[in-house]
């Protein structure tokens, strides 16, 4: 019998001696309660293969008997904050990127730096009744209105019931997670031990890296959201939601369908079926459980493969904006092929580009760091910001973003030019007309759906004077940071996703963007604060 199931049976005995030393009488059925389950990083078409493949057993199960799997566009970016800002605020997201430049107060948006999440959820979410508020969110950008947000164990630390029993049914779980943790972990020691003996470059400071990775996200920080997630259900706290980051980082690291990424969705798995397990047990609350993704990933070639290890933004700057570099495009050169009136689309040597780690790749030696975010350089009133499959080129003499004509009248030539560097796929910019010309998006059965992402992403603020995308080049899809899967962009892979609803959920018949998932989820607020 494998280990995890033993724990999961040794768990279950576990959650039924905490649900008995519960203190008080069973609550009165209500109004039904929230659970949300995301899997971050999950494109539909991996789901489906998964379950084809058996990988997630028990997810297969509900779809089975409870639930239902619907299909899932969302907008542009394809990228978590403009997810959670969209389904847990009701709100169209001014959030082009996960590091982007804000011209007006002359600072960069870097989401995983302390305090840039609070300031975007305070400035775009102000006014706006949260679908989570009275809650909770695990490994979320934002809270969502939630009293207990990432990283506050206050449920953890608060029993339910009250009482002499109500902190010892707390220290059984949180205790028996300890344990649990440690067992698992010196498990995985021992495994890589023996990857070393078998064979010894399993030992180069990548692999232990992954192993820090794979113990830190995949097995303390799961369950722990298990554990806190849990423990919220047995309070009854109205609405939950959490995050389960492991397969998406390891689509970053090794790709969205490599063997790595696709083992952590058993470890998801086996975290639905425990919190699912919990809610069975306290069926007075009433809690409709989704499970749900914000955005797929595509397999991509970091750009250093391409430049000799050098990032774009340096190349740029050495290239096109410092003195040196600039010059016109003769007309004996070949330009790029037009996008519309203000959005070109260009290639240079192969296919797809995508999104976002946090890897800092830049060398230290050259340019200026304005700021501790990386992958950024700004000279001569330029500023670039690579943020993934995604580049931003803000000209900050100006606080407001410039059109195409504007750009060509300071800089001739530039959009071709830069459309023809290696590792280039599209570039869009101020003003275009997609409805005539819908360019590299004209053979998809979702155009019209890409085509009003475009628009979605060049009307947001902070998006750059110019948006370079690695998508659909001659050298294969690109990402302008350190990693094989990525997002962000407008791919079929990064698109479409999913919603697993139980059976008798209101739905909308078809959904295209996540704004659509905040009146299914706001329904489970009171109607008196639905009401203010």
């Amino acid at each position: 019998m494998p280990l995890d199931d033993v724990v999961l049976a040794l768990q279950r005995l576990v959650d039924r001696l905490v649900r008995r030393v519960r203190v008080g009488p069973a609550p009165e059925r209500g109004a039904r309660r929230l659970l949300i389950i995301q899997i971050d990083g999950l494109a539909r078409s991996v789901l489906e293969q998964a379950l084809r493949e058996g990988r997630m057993p028990f997810l297969g199960r509900m779809l089975r008997r409870t639930h239902r799997l619907e299909p899932m566009s969302v907008g542009l970016p394809t990228s978590t904050p403009a997810f959670h800002m969209a389904v847990m605020y009701g709100a169209r997201p001014d959030i082009p990127g996960f590091h982007v430049h804000d011209k007006r107060r002359r600072a960069d948006v870097y989401f995983p730096r302390a305090g840039d999440a609070a300031l975007v959820e305070q400035e775009q979410a102000r006014g706006r009744l949260g679908i989570l508020t009275g809650g909770s969110t695990y490994g979320c950008v934002f809270t969502g209105g939630a009293e207990n947000n990432l990283f506050s164990f206050t449920k953890v630390k608060r029993p339910s019931g009250s009482g002499i029993l109500a902190p010892v049914s707390a220290f059984i779980v949180v205790a028996w997670v300890i344990v649990k943790c440690l067992t698992l972990t010196v498990i995985e020691l021992l495994r890589f031990l023996l990857r070393i003996v078998a064979d010894p470059i399993a030992a180069r400071p990548n692999g232990w890296k992954w192993l820090a990775i794979k113990v830190g996200m995949s097995i303390w920080m799961r369950e722990m959201f298990t554990l806190s997630v849990a423990r919220d259900v047995y309070a009854g706290v109205p609405a939950i939601y959490v995050n389960y980051l492991d397969y998406d980082v390891y689509a970053h690291g090794f790709g969205p369908r490599d063997r790595r990424a696709r083992r952590a969705l058993r470890r998801v798995d086996r975290a639905i079926q425990q919190l699912w397990r919990v809610c069975r047990r306290v069926p007075e609350y009433a809690y409709d459980v989704y499970v749900l993704s914000d955005h797929g990933q595509a397999h991509c070639m970091p750009f250093h493969t391409l430049s000799g290890g050098q990032p774009l933004e340096q190349l740029l700057f050495e290239a096109f904006f410092d003195p040196a570099g600039m010059r016109e495009v003769s007309p004996a050169r070949p330009r790029g092929r037009n996008l519309a009136s203000g959005i070109k689309a260009m290639r240079s040597r192969r296919g797809n580009g995508l999104f976002q780690r946090f890897v800092n790749y830049l060398d230290e030696d050259f340019g200026v760091r304005i700021d501790r975010a990386p992958e950024t350089q700004e000279r001569g009133g330029v500023r670039v910001v690579c943020a993934g499959p995604n580049a931003f080129v803000y000209f900050v003499d100006t606080p407001e973003p410039l059109t195409i004509e504007e750009i060509d009248e300071r800089h001739p030539g530039l959009v071709d030019a830069i459309s023809r560097f290696p590792g280039i796929g599209f570039i869009l910019g101020k003003r275009y007309r997609l409805d005539d010309e819908p360019g590299p998006f004209a053979d998809r059965d979702d155009a019209a759906l890409v085509i009003d992402g475009v628009r979605d992403l060049m009307a947001m603020r902070t998006a750059g004077d110019l948006v370079i995308y690695g998508h659909d080049t001659p050298d294969g899809n690109i990402s302008y940071i350190a990693e094989i899967g990525a997002h962000a962009g407008p791919s079929v892979e990064e698109r479409h996703t999913f919603i697993v609803a139980p059976a008798d959920a209101e739905l909308p018949a078809t959904i295209t963007h996540p704004l659509q998932l905040y009146d299914v989820f706001v329904r489970y607020q009171p109607r008196a604060a639905r009401a203010a």
